[in-house]
């Protein structure tokens, strides 16, 4: 029996402020693939993500339009977490708090910031983010609180935060904003990681070398549509980004890795 798709937008339309952000979006993830969305400012990268986490809806006056994850329309967005987990500096920010990394990871179970007095804790619930913790090298901040944190650190603990379910897919919002070339180099190295071990990327960004190998599908947005979608290596290319961001670029190739200038 085949899976349904990770995501599927048909016809969508977004409005934010009364100026349409999303138009007529017609889109579809499936399952496992690793996928990069790229595009300007103001493309509609940011409302893409807003509809998935239920913080923006499509227009339920456009006939024919829905929005579907994994097959479904309607969603408990608890229980989409063990689907989908997303990883942004909105969520950075909120968990950036006076609590331990290691409650900030566990809290994961409960869609909370903080482990509270009306959550149940399991040892399985502890024993996995102590796996997910090590699995990203970052059992040695267990006890420090995540605003004592740098932003490489701090991102980390979000990323295991999003691990604890096993979800199917993890969205990254601009990983590598605000890093330096250290921690970015150190985080690109945890996507492959992820990537690798099963769990489907999907990159929303606008830094081409964010794109990491395992990526191999690219959906390139403007306006709010998308403008051209394909293999990484047929869209990358110097002529589409030149048109796509209104300036010319050249692009350049490196050990798997897209740079542009």
């Amino acid at each position: 029996m085949n899976q349904p798709a990770l995501i599927n937008y048909h016809n969508v339309t977004v409005y934010r402020k009364g100026r349409t952000v999303i138009d007529k979006l017609d889109l579809t993830i499936p399952v496992g693939q690793n996928v990069a969305i790229c595009g300007p400012n103001g493309c509609g990268k940011s409302t893409f993500i807003k509809t998935i986490t239920r913080e923006l809806y499509p227009d339920p006056e456009i006939p024919d339009s829905y929005l579907e994850i994994y097959g479904k329309r309607v969603w408990n967005i608890f229980d989409l977490r063990h689907i989908m987990g997303i990883v942004s500096y909105d969520w950075l920010q909120i968990c950036t708090r006076d609590y331990p990394s290691f409650e900030i990871v566990l809290s994961g179970f409960h869609g909370s910031v903080g482990i509270w007095d009306n959550h149940v804790v399991t040892p399985e619930m502890e024993q996995r983010a102590r796996e997910v913790m090590e699995e990203l090298e970052i059992t040695h901040l267990a006890d420090r609180p995540t605003e004592e944190l740098s932003s490489g650190e701090s991102r980390r603990v979000l990323i295991a935060r999003a691990l604890v379910h096993r979800p199917k897919a993890l969205l990254f919002d601009e990983p590598t904003n605000s890093l330096d070339m250290r921690s970015t180099h150190e985080l690109r190295e945890i996507l492959r990681k992820i990537a690798q071990g099963g769990t489907s990327i999907i990159l929303v960004t606008h830094h081409l070398p964010d794109i990491i190998p395992e990526i191999e599908r690219v959906i390139l947005m403007r306006q709010g549509r998308v403008y051209a979608d394909g293999k990484k290596e047929e869209m990358l290319t110097a002529d589409r980004l030149s048109d796509l961001f209104g300036l010319p670029i050249e692009v350049e190739r490196h050990e798997g890795y897209y740079h542009a200038w």
